[in-house]
C-alpha cells in the first residue's frame, strides 16, 4: 500500500511541477496561453501561481522570466519531498533532514524538466513526420527549437537528415542517467 501511495504522490507531483515549469517556459518564449496546452497548464497551476504573483516583488513581475511559475514549481517540488519524506519514514527520528528534502526537491525539478523536454522532442519528431504543417507541429517547434538551435551548429546533417533531435535525446538521457 505504501508503494501505491508513493506512486500516486509522485505522479500528481510530476504533473503539477511539470505544468508549472511548462508554464514558465511558454511564458519565457512568449507563446500564447489561450490555446492548448496553455489553457490546461494554467488550469492546473493558477491556484498557486496567481497568489505568488501578488506576493513576489513587482520588479520580478516585469522581467521576461516567469518567477511566479518557477517559484510554484519549486514549492511543489519541496512539498513533494516533504510528503515523500513523511510517507517513507524520514520523520521517525523526530526531525526532518532539511538538506535531504532540499536535495530531493532539486532532484525532482531537474528530473521533471529533463523528462518533459524528452517528451516534447519525441512529440516534435513524430509530428514532423506525420503532420509537418499542423498547428501542433508549429507549437512543438517553438518549444523545441531554442534547445535544438545550438546543437544544429555542432551536429552535422547527414544526407539531408537533421540529427540534432537525436543528439538532444541522447544528451537528455545521459542527464537522466546521471540523476538516477
Amino acid at each position: 500500500m505504501l508503494r501505491v501511495l508513493g506512486f500516486l504522490l509522485e505522479t500528481v507531483s510530476y504533473l503539477l511541477v511539470g505544468a508549472a515549469l511548462l508554464r514558465a517556459y511558454m511564458n519565457w518564449l512568449r507563446i500564447n496561453m489561450s490555446s492548448q496546452p496553455g489553457t490546461f497548464v494554467m488550469a492546473l497551476t493558477n491556484w498557486l501561481v496567481q497568489p505568488l504573483r501578488q506576493v513576489l516583488p513587482k520588479a520580478l513581475a516585469r522581467s521576461r522570466l516567469d518567477s511566479a511559475s518557477l517559484m510554484a514549481a519549486a514549492l511543489l517540488a519541496l512539498v513533494y519531498a516533504l510528503l515523500a519524506g513523511l510517507l517513507f519514514g524520514w520523520a521517525d527520528s523526530g526531525q526532518l533532514p532539511w538538506l535531504g528534502l532540499l536535495t530531493l526537491s532539486l532532484h525532482m525539478l531537474a528530473r521533471v524538466a529533463l523528462q518533459a523536454l524528452t517528451m516534447l522532442v519525441f512529440a516534435f519528431v513524430i509530428i514532423s513526420w506525420v503532420q509537418p504543417g499542423s498547428y501542433v507541429h508549429g507549437l512543438l517547434s517553438r518549444l523545441v527549437e531554442p534547445v535544438l538551435r545550438p546543437l544544429r551548429r555542432v551536429v552535422p546533417s547527414i544526407g539531408g537528415v537533421d540529427l540534432s533531435a537525436m543528439a538532444l535525446l541522447l544528451l537528455l538521457q545521459i542527464g537522466l542517467m546521471l540523476l538516477a
